[in-house]
């Protein structure tokens, strides 16, 4: 079975705990003490891993917040507040108008609440520094024990150092170590698990007590950041189950001889067996237990109902229910429904190509050998099933990988075994020095992106992918908003009033103004933060405006008339600009807005056409132009600026609403339908088209086409009492008396839960259906 299992034949039966360096694989010239070189490459690999720590702080300090940072940071305060009144303020555990998020109770989150203790102790003020600091320290620690089980499995601390440096130089790990308090400590703590599963194992069946101590810690820490943290304890059962089959298996070959001295060998084999079976049972059990009980105590939800709380919040968390439009492979598509491979090509395109050289080369340099074998697959093991089990179980995951993070270390710990083995395989010097060096040239295009773009270190692609050129408005970039402090600190430094504000101050809107907000704090003598949507953008007052990309059409932001006249800033990465800032020279589009909100049309016309003068591509402006000559039946002169929309955002939701109507208008069905099911095929969520769809199939006297646009709203929970009555009608059209119109119906809605996996709710429709007679 390979290091593990060969570290401990010698071991097992023993009274006395051996020394951790005797249980260890040990080098030709190494026995009880590292020889001279080990020991210039261990001070090495601390010496690095120290300055990684301060550069690690250094450049946290710079980054900006995360889209989830506020909701995290209110509930931290919840937390607080529950521990403080022992339980009796409960806004911690329960869902209520006061509650920061909906769903902040069913996480842990146990780095918040770190972070917002050590702020309210000393009263600090910037929380945020506090909480960014915190995180990472956390991503410091994953990164050191990613690079000690490196060491562990190879005894090289060369192995060590150059994973260090392959995780430091990982510029998605690097970015999200800045602010990121879910996904990096989660994957930390995993990364911790791993590596004392691992030690458990060689030490067994006496290992040290810090081992078991360590290892139930972080099983504790992370389930308390996130559910997902009982893999670890899985993994535990499943690493230790095999451990003690490949033991047996190798007690079973020592023994085959029947002579009678080897019988009584035999029966003590049997007995070290079954010493062993009891003590990964008995350290198993307390070790999971007392990692449980610490997730419990850390985590206010689960401590009011230690079992049913963490059972549901892990099923709920296995069948997430938000779903979020993301930009995968040049189209916005549905997190729910994102294409199985989505995870590993996500991977695959923006991690250091060195990454990937390294975990191939390994298992054909030395990973396969026979005696490495059962490290290789432990290793492999850790980062390969996660990602395999989100494709299995078509998990709901987005923005971009950062769900699938804890699953990197590991991965980084197999290319750092990769060219630690490359260069014991080589025996001529000067290749094994071609060996060392290949890494580090290979890190030398995310190391210039690191320094080029920071704080945006984590909007990365490699070469292989074809960089930011290849994959700017295909995929996400700034996803966690990461932009908004330089863009606030911008408009700090560079807004002026131009006699176009409505009140004493500049009025900063944005679609994240909390984030905005936080950094105008100390200036809200001056500026106000709003919210404000993209495709809102003229309908409401504001003098500058902030929007990162994410979210906005990926054709708009691949168009020659992006970004919009009136950006007088953008934030940058690769010279591609991933959040604008806008500020408004003229508000003819606002007030023609407020016009039409009047109904006042020709005052509304006049402005929307004035504002067009300005930027004749401002696509909120000619969207509210059509509607206005569609309120007045000028429908011809609508049809001029939907062409014109059309023509550069030719997925334009509203616009090819709006089209369809227009050939609805002029009764020409079937191009009308051609749009709607155009709509319905760019997204499949998209309600208004199936009704539309429907109502042109009624027209055209297609009962079957128009029932069937109906219940497709079933299969995406969007079929409202008003559709239920519309669709019962249909069904009564085509021959069906009222009680079998609703059997129809429910056996309709049953099915589409069966297809989608919700048993409990399709039975109940069964039932009713079965039920009319």
């Amino acid at each position: 079975m390979g290091k593990l299992v060969q570290n401990n034949k010698k071991n097992y039966s023993q009274k006395e705990e051996k020394p951790v360096e005797e249980t260890l694989p040990q080098n030709k010239g190494e026995k009880n003490l590292m020889d001279k070189t080990e020991k210039i490459w261990k001070k090495l690999f601390w010496g690095i891993s120290l300055f990684f720590l301060v550069l690690f702080v250094i450049l946290g300090l710079q980054a900006g917040t995360s889209g989830d940072e506020f909701y995290h940071l209110n509930h931290a305060k919840d937390v607080i507040n529950y521990y403080r009144t022992f339980g009796e303020d409960t806004v911690a555990v329960s869902v209520t108008a006061a509650s920061s998020a909906e769903n902040s109770r069913e996480y842990g989150q146990t780095p918040d609440n770190i972070a917002c203790l050590i702020a309210t102790v000393f009263g600090i003020e910037d929380i945020i520094t506090v909480r960014h600091l915190t995180n990472v320290v956390f991503g410091w620690v994953g990164m050191l024990f990613a690079a000690l089980l490196a060491y562990r499995v190879s005894r090289k601390w060369y192995a060590a150092i150059i994973t260090a440096i392959l995780l430091f130089l990982s510029p998605r790990y690097l970015g999200h170590s800045f602010n990121n308090l879910k996904d990096i400590p989660f994957s930390a703590m995993m990364m911790m698990g791993v590596y004392y599963i691992y030690y458990f194992l060689q030490t067994i069946p006496r290992p040290p007590k810090r081992v078991v101590i360590m290892l139930a810690v972080s099983i504790g820490l992370a389930i308390g950041i996130r559910v997902g943290g009982l893999l670890l304890i899985a993994y535990f059962g499943f690493f230790s189950v095999i451990y003690f089959i490949a033991q047996w298996v190798n007690a079973r070959n020592e023994n085959k001889l029947q002579l009678k001295t080897k019988i009584k060998k035999k029966t003590a084999e049997k007995d070290k067996i079954w010493t062993l079976f009891k003590n990964l049972l008995g350290y198993g059990l307390l070790i999971s237990f007392a990692g449980y009980f610490l997730a419990v105590l850390i985590w206010p939800y689960a401590l009011e109902a230690p079992f049913k709380h963490v059972y549901e919040v892990y099923t709920k968390m296995a069948h997430f229910q938000i779903s979020l439009r993301q930009v995968f492979e040049g189209a916005n598509q549905w997190s729910d429904v994102l294409p199985g491979y989505y995870t590993p090509k996500y991977i695959l395109m923006s991690i250091p190509i060195a990454v990937i050289l390294g975990m191939i080369l390994y298992p054909f340099v030395g990973g396969w050998k026979k005696g490495n074998r059962a490290s290789f697959l432990f290793v492999y093991f850790a980062f390969i099933f996660p990602v395999f089990w989100i494709v299995y179980t078509k998990a709901n995951v987005y923005g971009g990988w950062r769900h699938a993070l804890f699953a990197y270390p590991p991965m980084v710990v197999a290319a750092g075994l990769g060219f630690s083995a490359l260069v014991e395989f080589l025996k001529n010097k000067y290749l094994k020095i071609a060996a060392m060096a290949l890494p580090v040239l290979l890190l030398i295009t995310p190391l210039f992106h690191i320094m080029k773009n920071h704080p945006y270190e984590y909007i990365y692609f490699n070469e292989l992918a074809g960089g930011m050129e290849a994959m700017y408005g295909n995929y996400e970039m700034d996803y966690y908003y990461h932009s908004t402090r330089k863009a606030s600190e911008w408009v700090i430094a560079n807004a002026e009033k131009n006699g176009l504000e409505t009140g004493d101050k500049i009025i900063v809107s944005s679609w994240h103004p909390v984030s905005v907000g936080y950094f105008l704090r100390h200036d809200t003598s001056k500026f106000q933060a709003n919210f404000l949507r993209w495709y809102e953008r003229s309908n409401f007052d504001w003098d500058y405006s902030i929007f990162v990309i994410t979210g906005m059409p990926p054709e708009q932001i691949k168009s020659e008339h992006f970004p919009p006249k009136n950006t007088v800033h953008t934030i940058d990465v690769n010279g591609k600009p991933v959040c604008l800032i806008l500020k408004r020279n003229d508000k003819s589009d606002w007030k023609g807005f407020q016009y039409k909100s009047e109904n006042k049309i020709d005052s509304a016309i006049y402005y929307f056409q004035k504002a067009l003068e300005i930027d004749e591509w401002n696509e909120v402006v000619m969207m509210n132009l059509i509607e206005t000559y569609f309120q007045v039946g000028m429908l011809d002169s609508a049809k001029l600026y939907l062409d014109r929309v059309l023509e550069f955002l030719p997925l334009h939701e509203s616009a090819n609403y709006m089209l369809a109507h227009y050939y609805l208008s002029k009764n020409n069905f079937d191009d009308a339908l051609i749009v709607a099911n155009k709509m319905i095929e760019c997204n499949f969520k998209s309600r208004g088209a199936y009704l539309l769809a429907c109502n042109i199939y009624l027209q055209q006297n297609n009962l079957t086409s128009a029932g069937r646009m109906l219940e497709r709203l079933i299969d995406i929970d969007q079929l409202d009492n008003q559709g239920v009555n519309q669709l019962i009608e249909i069904y009564k059209a085509q021959g069906l008396d009222e009680a079998n119109a609703y059997r129809k119906l429910y056996i309709t809605i049953a099915q589409s839960f069966e297809k989608r996996g919700r048993k409990e709710e399709a039975e109940e429709y069964k039932s009713l259906a079965n039920r009319i007679r």
